[in-house]
């Protein structure tokens, strides 16, 4: 300490009392990012002040909730708590904190995930516990594996830290076994016996890349685990939830706690899913090794009122509406079944947005199953808002789902003001979208409660029905038109979606195949997973798609063996559609993790890094044109290689729009067209706001069917493609192009 850290207080202290009493504005971050411009040190320097010691939480989802409760927790067990409550992670967000803090027993931090590497090494804290790790920000953040490395540095600079995590998760389990530090293992000891999603975030066993196998999976990838390859599998559990009871209105479960045979106690919460399980059962173990006794945490759950947007239930207009965030898929597919315990008609409205904060790349809306939500038996008023509302809009269509997209919450609650309010809302928002949704929620519920409390709650306004110009209820999304009498199936093989299948890219199949059924013609998908076999002699369109570098490379073997097959298929007029390492792998050269290996030479086209040796990724928006369609064609681009086409190959299209990049940055153009081949960096997925070039490949594919079935070639009938023209639209639009 020394000039620097006076100077960094001072600083601090100035702009603190600006913020708040000029600019009248938080001080969550501002104060403490000046301040170690000053004194880099700052963290450290501050760090005495926690006389027990300090935890930090990470992880995909949870941290927030996790944070709060952990704090509230400890407070209530008569400690002197500092944390950063309002969800500032970053080591800004740390360090203000401390400049506002007095003297303090413990320290509760939320640290975003990257960051931790920043923070923890300055803070050396007692305890970090690790939620759980989920594909989330794929154009920030990058691969599961960076998080990881960038967690296990973390650990490597800060060894007297313990590793507290989620067991259940292999994502978590890895980094444990990486990390020299100690670790306390925590996890649900019992099979919860819930359906589940179509993707998971890991399917392969990190420490020699075999497929993992499951004794039981709660979701995403969290479960029993083990490879049966190297034996890596789910450790013992030193704090294990049993006897868990999932409600609507509630939960519960015993903690267990090493090998006891008792349990240590038992957790209620009114609150329900099996995510909160995990969250819970996180704080209670945080909790105890900090001293707090499982008494305190209950008194702090059954106090818990973050009003932060988290699980939040308002009362508006007689109306229970729950206001909840996710922001990747796993979030996303945790709260729709939030949604299907409800049994009753209900009101869901999804609020997206795609700032910095979010991740530009709304692809994993494809990886959401809404179609669980399309099967609910209740019936429906579903809405989409935020800046990517279209996006939403057209995802929820190919789910057979109609949306309607509203403004802003304001808006969202005068559309539902009509319908009956036994209904009950649900608002699920994504990380930007999330506080201008809560602050109008607030302010509604807060003025009904002034409205009651002056009229003496008098009277009760619940309509027994629907007024007629009430919201229109979903239905199937499109009109069917009648099939064409003993029409055979068009086949499309998707090849390998448990590997590949990391921007969404499962979504174009979904939209080929329900562009065919709205028209009535008959389509068969065949889902090729790994270790399977397909014969494209009876395929007429092949989907390949792109994923991680290990997933990548377990496909690629199989796809070399096929290479023959695949030639063979294309020269005879095969139709196929390569996302990103999909389309890589046509070539002659690609690249595989850091190396350029040899692809499957279908395609005149290679693959490299940039020059230089520069591992910069291309990533944006991105609008071609393309000659296989009249309107703009729009898609997102987040790839490492530079791919370069031979003399007289056709690119997919031209670069069109100021952002985008290309196949190489150099000659704005991007992917390819060969025979019925199309390759191409786009995704999102490419097809969601392109329907003319779904329709250009479905007729190519419809062509083949008729060319090997002898049966008259079927015509593609139009469809009403306004809201895929819409999303279009406000791509074009955001993006400066001219439709």
């Amino acid at each position: 300490m020394g000039l620097q850290f006076a100077g960094a207080r001072a600083v601090s202290a100035v702009s603190t009392w600006g913020l708040k009493n000029v600019f009248r504005r938080p001080a969550a971050n501002f104060p403490g990012k000046i301040a170690l411009y000053l004194d880099p040190r700052l963290i450290a320097d501050l760090a005495p002040k926690l006389e027990r010691g300090s935890v930090c939480v990470v992880g995909t989802n949870g941290k927030t909730t996790v944070t709060n409760l952990l704090a509230d927790a400890l407070e209530l067990a008569g400690n002197r708590v500092v944390c950063n409550r309002t969800g500032a992670n970053l080591d800004s967000g740390v360090a203000t904190s401390l400049l506002h803090a007095g003297p303090s027993d413990w320290g509760v931090f939320e640290c975003d995930e990257l960051w931790l590497a920043k923070i923890l090494p300055q803070l050396q804290a007692t305890y970090v516990v690790l939620l759980n790790l989920f594909r989330d920000q794929l154009d920030r953040v990058g691969e599961i594996d960076r998080i990881q490395d960038s967690i296990v540095g973390a650990l490597e600079k800060s060894p007297n830290t313990v590793l507290v995590y989620n067991a259940d998760d292999p994502l978590c389990a890895r980094i444990a076994e990486r990390a020299a530090n100690r670790s306390i293992a925590f996890g649900v000891n019992e099979d919860l016996g819930l359906p589940q999603n179509s993707v998971a975030d890991a399917q392969m066993c990190q420490r020699c890349s075999s497929m993992l196998e499951y004794a039981y999976r709660q979701y995403g990838q969290l479960g029993a685990f083990s490879c049966p390859t190297c034996g890596f599998a789910r450790p013992a559990l030193d704090y294990a939830a049993e006897d868990v009871q999932l409600g609507l209105d509630g939960l519960s479960f015993s903690v267990r706690k090493g090998s006891d045979e008792e349990a240590a106690g038992s957790i209620n919460a009114p609150y329900t899913g099996a995510y909160m399980v995990y969250n819970l059962l996180a704080t209670a173990a945080a909790a105890d090794l900090a001293g707090c006794p499982l008494p305190s945490l209950q008194k702090a759950i059954d106090a818990f009122d973050p009003q932060n947007g988290r699980l939040q239930t308002f009362g508006i207009a007689g109306r229970r509406v729950l206001l909840n965030l996710a922001k990747n898929p796993t979030g996303f597919n945790q709260n729709l079944k939030i949604v299907a315990q409800d049994p009753r008609n209900k009101v869901v409205a999804f609020f997206v947005n795609d700032k910095e904060g979010d991740g530009r790349d709304v692809s994993w809306l494809w990886d959401i199953d809404f179609e669980e939500l399309a099967d609910d038996p209740a019936d429906l008023t579903v809405f989409a808002g935020g800046i990517r509302a279209n996006d939403m809009q057209v995802r929820l269509k190919y789910a057979g789902i109609d949306a309607q997209v509203v403004a802003d919450a304001d808006d969202l609650l005068e559309r539902i003001a009509n319908l009956p309010t036994e209904e009950n809302a649900y608002l699920i928002a994504n990380y930007t979208a999330l506080p201008p949704v809560h602050a109008v929620l607030t302010a509604r519920a807060e003025g009904d409660a002034a409205s009651r409390g002056a009229a003496g709650d008098a009277g009760s306004d619940q309509p027994a029905s629907a007024p007629a110009d009430a919201p229109a209820r979903s239905s199937s999304g499109a009109e069917r038109q009648a099939a064409p009498a003993s029409a055979p199936s068009l086949t499309i093989a998707h090849l390998f979606p448990d590997l590949l299948n990391l921007y969404g890219d499962g979504g174009n199949v979904r939209i080929l195949e329900q562009r065919l059924r709205w028209r009535g013609i008959p389509v068969e998908v065949k889902r090729v997973n790994h270790g399977e076999a397909v014969d494209l002699s009876g395929v007429d369109l092949v989907m390949l798609g792109g994923g991680p570098d290990r997933e990548q490379r377990l496909a690629s073997d199989e796809l070399m063996g096929m290479r023959d097959q695949l030639r063979a298929y294309v020269e005879d007029g095969g139709v196929l559609l390569a996302i990103c390492g999909g389309y890589q792998i046509l070539g002659h050269e690609w690249l595989l993790g850091d190396e350029v290996v040899k692809g499957l030479g279908i395609v005149d086209m290679t693959t490299e890094r940039a020059s230089g040796g520069s591992g910069d990724r291309l990533i944006d928006n991105i609008v071609l044109t393309s000659p296989l369609a009249k309107r703009p064609v729009v898609g997102y681009e987040n790839h490492a290689g530079r791919t370069h086409l031979g003399a007289g190959v056709e690119p997919f299209g031209s670069v069109a729009s100021a952002t985008g990049h290309g196949n190489n940055d150099a000659d704005k153009q991007d992917g390819v067209r060969y025979k019925n081949v199309v390759g191409t960096y786009l995704h999102g997925p490419l097809l969601a706001k392109n329907p003319e070039v779904a329709d250009d490949l479905l007729a190519r594919a419809l062509d083949r069917l008729a060319a090997r079935t002898g049966q008259p070639a079927i015509r593609l009938e139009p469809l009403d493609d306004a809201v895929e023209q819409d999303a279009n639209d406000a791509m074009t639009k955001k993006l400066g192009v001219r439709a």
